[in-house]
């Protein structure tokens, strides 16, 4: 039970008293520490017994307050050490944290009663299944052995096959970079020139217009093709610069071509 107290400028709970005083919304000069101790002792001669959580918090918090009075109430060298400012602003806060954490277990305290009244007010069933219902009820092992229960329990904690998916039907496509250097050199020569969307207009996978830029990139690096972007990300342009010589090539000739498998 929190003490309450009286002063010309607060009335209500101490610890509530000595919270707005630590946030300068209570001037600590105007509070008079009689009315708070008469507050105090009257409040102990209404109990039946003493109550030494009370006790113990009103001389705490007490304490604390003639602490914070007396260092604003003694002259002020000017010459404060500053450890011992620290220290005050240390106690100051561990009170704070105290006043908190006494507020926390408060709330909780009203709210976990709140729940057992409400609680209360309910009460669970106890009787078990009414006599005539109970011929009702199947017996559930009356023709089941234990050699069929052990049956089940193994079948139960036996490991399940992990479900696998088959991609067998699907018709895997197959290019080369090989394939696709061969009719490169059979298109471009003709045309002289072509941007790459039209050399891949006709294909339809990702995977083949991947393999036809991969070819694009080996004719450049043999230096039979040049390549032209006017601007960044603009239309790439396949200008066909011609080979040393203009024989026909097989594909014993394509060994220069990296090994690309798509």
């Amino acid at each position: 039970m929190a003490v309450d107290v009286e002063t010309p400028v607060f009335q209500g709970p101490f610890d509530l008293l000595l919270h707005l005083i630590l946030q300068d919304q209570v001037d600590l000069y105007e509070v008079r520490l009689s009315d708070i101790v008469d507050a105090y002792l009257a409040q102990l001669e209404r109990l039946e017994q003493m109550d030494l959580e009370l006790a113990t918090e009103f001389l705490l918090i007490a304490a604390t307050l003639i602490e914070l009075k007396s260092k604003r109430l003694l002259p002020d060298d000017g010459d404060v050490d500053l450890d011992d400012e620290l220290a005050l602003w240390e106690e100051r806060d561990l009170l704070l944290s105290r006043l908190v954490e006494c507020k926390t277990f408060k709330d909780a305290a009203v709210a976990m009663a709140t729940i057992a009244n409400e609680a209360g007010r309910s009460y669970p069933r106890t009787a078990g299944v009414d006599q005539q219902f109970l011929g009702l009820l199947p017996d559930m092992l009356a023709t089941t052995t234990p050699d069929q229960l052990r049956d089940a329990f193994l079948r139960a904690v036996e490991p399940k096959p992990v479900p696998r998916v088959h991609v067998d039907h699907i018709h895997q496509i197959r290019v080369t970079v090989t394939d696709a250097v061969a009719e490169l050199l059979d298109e471009l020569p003709r045309i002289g020139r072509a941007t790459f969307a039209e050399l891949t207009a006709d294909l339809v996978e990702r995977l083949e217009v991947v393999v036809r830029f991969l070819a694009v990139l080996e004719l450049y690096k043999q230096g039979w093709i040049d390549l032209q972007q006017v601007n960044s990300l603009g239309s790439l342009t396949v200008v066909w610069t011609g080979r040393p010589d203009d024989d026909e090539l097989d594909l014993e000739d394509l060994a220069f071509v990296d090994a690309y498998d798509g």
